[in-house]
């Protein structure tokens, strides 16, 4: 699996950002002072167009108003309580993108306006930053203060783009400076330099197409990405383009960073459209109305999955909750796909062509998730409403042939209900089960069978039934483990006499026992009824259900608590029908652990990427998966991560290693992950290798704390196990399990690292020449020679191995060779004259302790690292990590360990 553009480097990920340069196809705007809005400039678009990367044409079709400049902290301050300014004249920076949005709703009560951003719930970090807002959903038609859309800014910036007039990296004196002070002619202020600044937009593709009124991508995919636009004081004037969409690092919406800011838009934005991964124009946007950790209340478990249809579109659609950032996927077809439903694994999608009362031939497919190209069609003359099961140890497919209604029993009666074992992507000879229609389930010994369009008709030991007194009902759905069966009817009078009240259709969800007796009636929540009522899978009392409105349109999903009687709303949209839910059945071990802390490494942090932070969860479930087996054990930042292929040195028979690398992983954490983890868990271990990277520690020594503080310890699993002492009195049993089924699980990222053991692969886009984000003289002037102190904590590490009596290789990964003609050692700056005073010093260790080796593949530059062999400006592509790799193999090749 290839990871384009998301190396990270020691916290910070590459830019991602479309190819070429924005442009204005057709600018035909008017800018004037907004009398209604104070510090806004009103747009009229005027039926503009904007070229968005290389490819989208974005028109216009409305206006809307943009602040002059970006917001300062002294006006964030009058709407958010407890934020302190340092400067209140300067623009309000070090924000999370859930701040802005709250910023703009505040601002938008503050008028007496309805609010473009609406949510269920927030979660703050322990300085008051909104690092989640569940239910977040953006309202475009609505007239209110909000982030301005990546369309609407780039229309804006293109009318006078200029970066050399900006505060930049050569003027700036790497600060902040107060707004419209770098070109004070401008209509509107520093749109480049100075800030970079929040847009309303998830990260999304482009695509070769036009479409008027665009506000981006639907979300952000499993990484939950955002776009931040118009580059920084911290940034070279030619560094900025108007197509720049990214950082350094990847930014999600919990991203903050001291040189990122925003200002707001007003205005709705009428017939606004999205568009999706696939490059299909949406009216409206499937939203996730809660999230994992919520759901797992109910459920006990992360591994929890969601599929519908999305009758807008026809498509299935997927919410993988066991993904650290639950998104919306669809699969895309010609196909008219109902009731689908998820196989007992969660791999498998199961849907019929025609639903529940329709008459008609139907046809039954089977999808994998994982290959969403593979499809298998039941070669049948009719097949409908499919639903999972095992039964006697084998997975079937439970059909009707008609999904017509059951009101007439003669002709109910001629169609029938069967069964068909799947495996292996096979359907076997299918087996007839019944005479009649029981599309509302079987129970797993076949003695009670349920059928629920117009009438409530079962088969109870062999006989044919009608329940609920002959009276109208629909959407039955049979418990596998309760046997009690979920249905809805049509305000009768049964119903009314059992809840005491008079009622709608549809208004209330009833559950009946095994014998038929009505046991509870459920309300739906306040102007809405339930339809398309179903158990969920794995479980004795939830059940998923979508809400109908006054209008007659579908526009939720909830998952219903049949005990209490609670409603949790899932996802919301347009049109969404035929919800099914699995709850995945993990595997029994024994264990004595916390189940609720132990594993649990979620992380959240406001300097890496989600997919780094990801990584660490992983590294850890290979360490524990390998425990036994680990002899030589590598980490560091993400340059060892893309520069290492344990893959390549385990071919040398004696040794067997992991990468624990990420961006996420500075010296701090690679000594607990080697020196506590490793030597407590690990009984054969005998070499750890970790990256030396002087122009990151260098720069992260002074802008923010050690990784571990600022990461790890925020985090449940790592903190339960320094609780533990690293488990140094052995392994404890359950520990593998329940990392491997905690939260943030994603199907992609565990095939890649259980198949590269931790490396990530990228063929590589060359050395790409030398840029600089730190300056080189960045620390000049302090009183303490800076170079001093890093050596310290180097030397210190190397102790460490020593006392372990571990061989430690240090490896200075090899960088653009380009910077031999600048001033900096490498990206993150560090004087090349202090540099190599460093490494001199550092390879001076190697005489003072026995078990430490210095492995410099850079060589301030001079290396055998071709372009062919580079992903970027200082991270090796597979080529140069294979080179390095078989370097590194050799050295330890000369090392005298007995591996027994």
């Amino acid at each position: 699996m290839k990871w384009p553009a998301l190396i990270v480097c020691a916290g910070v990920l590459i830019g991602c950002s479309d190819s070429g340069t924005s442009s204005a196809e057709s600018i035909h705007i008017s800018i004037e002072n907004d009398k209604e809005h104070n510090g806004m400039i009103l747009i009229s678009t005027q039926n503009s167009t904007v070229r968005l990367g290389t490819k989208l044409k974005a028109n216009f079709a409305y206006d809307f108003s943009i602040d002059k400049h970006e917001v300062t902290c002294g006006d964030f301050a009058k709407l958010v309580k407890n934020h302190k300014c340092e400067n209140a004249e300067l623009p309000v920076t070090n924000i999370t993108f859930f701040d802005a949005v709250l910023f703009a709703n505040e601002k938008s009560k503050s008028e007496k306006l309805d609010t473009a951003y609406s949510y269920t719930s927030a979660s703050f970090d322990s300085d008051g930053h909104c690092t989640e807002l569940a239910g977040y959903e953006f309202h475009a038609d609505r007239d209110a203060y909000r982030l301005p859309t990546e369309a609407e800014w780039t229309l804006v910036a293109s009318n006078n783009w200029e970066p050399h007039k900006s505060w930049n990296a050569d003027n700036s004196d790497y600060k902040l400076h107060k707004p419209c002070t770098a070109d004070s002619t401008a209509d509107i202020c520093d749109l480049a330099g100075n800030a970079m600044e929040w847009v309303n937009d998830w990260m999304g593709a482009f695509r070769d197409t036009t479409i008027t009124n665009y506000v981006g991508a639907p979300d952000g995919g499993n990484i939950g990405e955002r776009v931040v636009k118009g580059g920084s004081y911290r940034n070279e004037p030619a560094a900025m383009t108007l197509d720049n969409r990214g950082d350094v690092y990847t930014v999600t919406s919990s991203t903050k960073a001291n040189y990122v800011g925003f200002r707001l838009a007003f205005g709705k934005i009428p017939d606004a459209v999205w568009m999706n991964a696939k490059g299909i124009a949406i009216a409206s946007p499937i939203n996730v109305l809660t999230t994992s950790a919520e759901l797992r209340k109910s459920t006990k478990t992360y591994h929890n999955k969601l599929v519908f249809r999305n009758d807008e579109t026809g498509n299935i659609a997927i919410i993988n909750f066991t993904n650290g950032t639950p998104t919306v996927s669809e699969i895309v077809d010609t196909i008219d796909s109902y009731h689908p439903t998820l196989s007992p694994d969660g791999r498998f999608v199961a849907f019929s062509t025609k639903y529940e009362g329709i008459s008609g031939t139907s046809e039954l497919y089977v999808r994998c998730l994982d290959s969403t190209e593979l499809k298998y069609k039941l070669d049948v003359e009719s097949a409908a409403i499919p639903r999972w099961r095992v039964h006697e140890g084998d997975t079937e497919i439970v059909y009707v042939t008609s999904a017509d209604n059951n009101s007439d029993k003669g002709k109910w009666e001629s169609a029938s209900t069967w069964s068909v074992k799947f495996a292996d992507g096979k359907f076997e000879t299918p087996k007839k089960l019944f005479d009649g229609t029981f599309n509302g389930g079987i129970s797993a010994d076949d003695k009670l069978a349920v059928s629920g369009a117009r009438l409530l008709r079962t088969n109870v030991n062999g006989k044919n039934q009608t329940w609920y007194n002959e009276e109208q009902a629909c959407n039955a759905s049979l418990s596998e483990l309760t046997k009690q069966t979920l249905f809805l009817d049509f305000g009768g009078k049964t119903g009314k006499e059992f809840s005491g009240a008079k009622y709608n259709t549809h208004e209330q969800m009833l559950i009946a026992d095994s014998t038929g007796k009505l046991v509870k009636m459920i309300p739906a929540p306040k102007g809405y009824t339930f339809d398309h009522t179903e158990w969920v899978h794995n479980s004795e009392n939830l059940a998923v259900a979508t809400l109908t409105d006054i209008d007659g349109a579908h526009p939720k999903i909830v998952l219903v608590n049949t005990n209490d009687s609670s409603v949790t709303e899932i996802a919301n949209g347009t049109e969404l029908w035929h919800p099914d839910f699995w709850i995945g059945k993990l595997q029994n071990f024994e264990t004595k652990l916390n189940v609720d802390s132990a594993g649990m490494y979620e992380l959240n942090c406001p300097y890496t990427g989600d997919m780094s932070t990801t990584m660490s969860r992983y590294d850890m479930e290979l360490l524990y998966k390998h425990r036994d087996s680990i002899n030589v054990l590598v980490s560091g930042s993400s340059r060892p991560w893309a520069g290492f292929n344990p893959i390549i040195l385990n071919k040398n028979k004696e040794i067997f290693s992991i990468n624990m690398s990420n961006a996420a992983v500075d010296l701090s954490v690679a000594k607990k992950l080697l020196f506590q983890y490793g030597v407590n868990l690990l009984p054969k271990l005998k070499v750890v290798a970790v990256s030396i990277d002087i122009d990151i520690l260098f720069w992260r020594h002074f802008e923010m704390p050690n990784f571990w503080k600022l990461i790890f310890e925020h985090s449940t699993g790592f903190i339960y196990d320094a609780n533990h002492n690293f488990w140094a009195d052995g392994y404890p049993e359950g520990l593998y399990e329940l990392t491997r089924d905690s939260y943030g699980e994603n199907s992609d990222i565990r095939e890649t690292e259980q198949t590269m053991l931790g490396h990530v692969e990228d063929s590589g886009d060359g050395w790409q020449g030398s840029p600089i984000y730190v300056d080189s003289t960045y620390m000049d002037g302090i009183t303490k020679d800076p170079s001093d102190m890093l050596l310290e904590e180097v030397e210190d590490f190397i102790q460490e191995a020593e006392s372990k009596n571990l061989y430690l290789i240090g490896i200075i990964f090899p960088q653009s060779p380009d910077y031999r003609s600048t001033g900096a050692f490498g990206r993150y700056g560090l004087r090349r004259s202090i540099a190599k005073k460093m490494i001199e010093k550092i390879q001076k260790f190697q005489d003072k302790y026995k078990h430490f080796i210095l492995m410099d593949e850079n060589k301030m530059g001079d290396h055998d690292y071709t372009d062919e062999m580079a992903l970027n400006c200082d991270h090796l592509a597979d080529k140069g990590a294979e080179q390095l790799t078989n370097r590194l193999d050799s050295l330890i090749k000369t090392l005298k360990i007995d591996w027994k």
